[in-house]
This record gives C-alpha cells, sequence and structure tokens, in this order.
C-alpha cells in the first residue's frame, strides 16, 4: 500500500468506502490501524486487514492558512487579549495535535473579515489550555483589560477555553467594576480548522455587542447545536453544562442576557456602559472548594481548614452536609475559617431552615449564599478576603 501520511486518498474497504487524509501514526496506534482525518474534520480507524484497495487521489500536506489582521484606523478601538483555547486553536497535521494560535494575527483566523470594521488591537497574553489558567492569569487578564479601557478602547474580546472559562469570567466580573464598555469570553468547542466548528459564528456574534451600551462582563457562546444564534450570559451566572455540545453553555439561576443572530436582542436587564472604570484585582488564593459526599473523611476537611482561611462546599440538596461533619466544620469556624455553603443541584437556592441538619449548621456558623454557583462563591471569596 503506497501512501504517505497527508495524502488524499479513497479507502475501499469491507465496511465500505471513505475518503479522507491520512493522518499520522501516535504512539498509541495499533501497527493495524490506519488512521483517516475525514472531509468532515472526524478521525477513524480503519484495519489494514480491511482495506481492499487505497486510491490515490492528491498529495496535500494541510496547513492553517496564513492571514494578517487588517485594521480599520476609523472603526471602533476593540482590544483582542488572546489567552489560548480551542477558538485560538489549529490542527497540526503533522502530529494531529490541537495546538493554540502562536501569534496575534492567527486570533482572528476564523472571521478575518471583522478587521475591516474595527480599529484592532491583538495581544497574546498566554497560550494555554484553560485548565492551566491560575489566579495569577485572572489578575493579568483584569490590569490589561483595565489598561486597554484607559487607552481608548471600547471593547474588550477575550479568546478563551471553555473549561474554566466561567471561573475566569466570574473572577473579571468581580475584578473590574463600572465598565465602559463590553468585556466578552468567547470560545469554541471545536477548532476552527474543522467544518463542524462553532469559532466563527461565537466569534463574529461577539463583535455585535461592542455596537451595544452593554458594559458589564459577559460569555458569548452557542445558544444551539446548530449555526443559528448565540447567546450572552452573565459572567458570575454561567456554567458549562456538557463536555462536548456546541451549545454547552446555559445561565444558571438567571435569564440569558441577549440572543445573537442577525442582531442583538436584549432579553433581561445588564449594565450599561460607565465612565468610571475601577480595577480591584486582589485575591487571596487561601480558599478551597469542597464537594461534599456521602462518607466524607472529616480529616480532609480538618486537614483542609487547617491550611485555608476559607471554604465553600457544594452541599447536597437545599445545602447539607453530614451530622458528622457540622462539628469539625464548627471547630474550623471558631477558628476564624470562613466556611460557606453552595448545592451541587445548581439550580435552585440554599436553604438552611428547613431541615434540622440545616439549622444546626448555621449555628455553627456556615454560611448560606442562596443561588450562587459552587465556582462563582469560590472565586468571589478569594476576591473578598
Amino acid at each position: 500500500m503506497d501512501y504517505s501520511v497527508g495524502d488524499f486518498v479513497e479507502l475501499i474497504t469491507k465496511k465500505g468506502v471513505f475518503r479522507g487524509y491520512i493522518m499520522p501514526k501516535h504512539e498509541f496506534s495499533s501497527d493495524d490501524i490506519l488512521i483517516l482525518k475525514l472531509e468532515n474534520g472526524y478521525n477513524i480507524g480503519l484495519k489494514k486487514s480491511e482495506i481492499i484497495e487505497i486510491k490515490f487521489i492528491e498529495h496535500y500536506e494541510l496547513k492553517r492558512k496564513e492571514i494578517s489582521v487588517k485594521k480599520n484606523e476609523n472603526g471602533k478601538k476593540v482590544t483582542i487579549l488572546g489567552t489560548g483555547g480551542t477558538i485560538a486553536s489549529y490542527i497540526d497535521y503533522k502530529t494531529g495535535a490541537v495546538k493554540p494560535a502562536l501569534t496575534p494575527d492567527e486570533l482572528l483566523f476564523a472571521v478575518p473579515e471583522i478587521g475591516n470594521k474595527y480599529n484592532l488591537e491583538t495581544k497574546v497574553l498566554f497560550n494555554i489550555l484553560s485548565e492551566n489558567m491560575k489566579v495569577e492569569h485572572w489578575k493579568v487578564i483584569a490590569r490589561e483589560i483595565y489598561n486597554a479601557f484607559m487607552d481608548g478602547s471600547q471593547g474588550i474580546l477575550i479568546p478563551h477555553g471553555t473549561d474554566t472559562m466561567a471561573f475566569t469570567s466570574a473572577a473579571l466580573s468581580f475584578m473590574l467594576q463600572d465598565l465602559p464598555g463590553p468585556v466578552v469570553l468567547v470560545g469554541a468547542q471545536r477548532s476552527s480548522d474543522r467544518p463542524s466548528s462553532d469559532a466563527h459564528l461565537n466569534l463574529l456574534a461577539s463583535f455585535k455587542l461592542f455596537d451595544t451600551d452593554l458594559g458589564e462582563v459577559v460569555v458569548a457562546m452557542h445558544g444551539s447545536i446548530s449555526d443559528t444564534y448565540v447567546d450572552v450570559h452573565r459572567g458570575v451566572r454561567v456554567r458549562k453544562m456538557h463536555t462536548s455540545r456546541r451549545d454547552a453553555f446555559k445561565s444558571i439561576n438567571s435569564e440569558i442576557i441577549a440572543r445573537i443572530n442577525e442582531n442583538v436582542k436584549f432579553l433581561s436587564d445588564y449594565k450599561k456602559r460607565s465612565g468610571s472604570l475601577k480595577l480591584y484585582d486582589k485575591m487571596d488564593e487561601s480558599v478551597a472548594l469542597i464537594y461534599f459526599y456521602p462518607n466524607m473523611d472529616t480529616d480532609i476537611l480538618e486537614y483542609i481548614g487547617s491550611r485555608k482561611k476559607g471554604i465553600i462546599i457544594a452541599g447536597t440538596g437545599l445545602g447539607h452536609v453530614s451530622s458528622d461533619t457540622i462539628k469539625v466544620l464548627k471547630d474550623l469556624i471558631d477558628s476564624g475559617v470562613y466556611v460557606g455553603i453552595t448545592s451541587q443541584c445548581l439550580y435552585g437556592s440554599v436553604n438552611l431552615n428547613v431541615y434540622s441538619t440545616g439549622r444546626e449548621m448555621v449555628k455553627a456558623g456556615v454560611r448560606p449564599l442562596g443561588d450562587m454557583l459552587p465556582e462563582v462563591a469560590y472565586v468571589k471569596l478569594m476576591w473578598a478576603m
């Protein structure tokens, strides 16, 4: 079988006919498996023993097209702060891996036409996957946003990985007050090189927010599995609710702020642009977020409480923990540790006044945090402390 990586071929197999690009073998590949990238962007593995014939069509090493950001000097000034993630990634067909954009120009790979309308300033702050985002990164982003607004930007776009986007949006919501324009975090569940990518619509919709009077931190992501509209979520009310669907992001205990298709349609109250921007970027990292579970070893809480100034617990139902845990929490609270309780249910509000367990928790000094999401409470406590 004569073929090489990058060849576009048609495989006639015992299971059917498949067309696509020959992908490189990775360390877990079996010697009897040929990896093919189909024309729809997905990879499949085919047993070589089941391949009847390989028809060579063309040799084409897939590379990302180079572009340059075109600036409209007379357009509205918008700053793009790249952090990494799938939306700013592309397929490296030499390895089959998804890699982050390495230059500011690459950030607009999915929507190069945007540069014709806006006076764009682009800067890559990090090239990291969002699971590697830390408190120090949030601080850098907040300061860069502040500086960009002070330098005349009327809106900030932050391409960000989806996995921890809700943490970052919450942190920026607390750190930046009285915004003079929108701060829009945008991501993609699928990289811009894939035919099924959501990057183009998400980016295109995000830019439409810069022509509104919005003045808060929001997340803009697909609102349906089709390329129909993008939903705009408040930065402290949004959560990724599915691992891979394009409509993974939902507003929790809150209506979406807006829906974008051809135009921006606001659906609930929102903060409008203000002229008195403030930056509060100090964070106390001595906070832990704990998920309560049946049979939890209370030694875990004692250990964490001995090392942290504050603990946020995602409790069961209305915000409960086991009875043997309450005494440990009381001791921690008496020693000066802040303990706040949220709910694993996500939807609805904590209420410690219904059952005896909750009332005992109140007596111990546990603070009920209403309908706040666990990750938002975690971030807010760091900021408040």
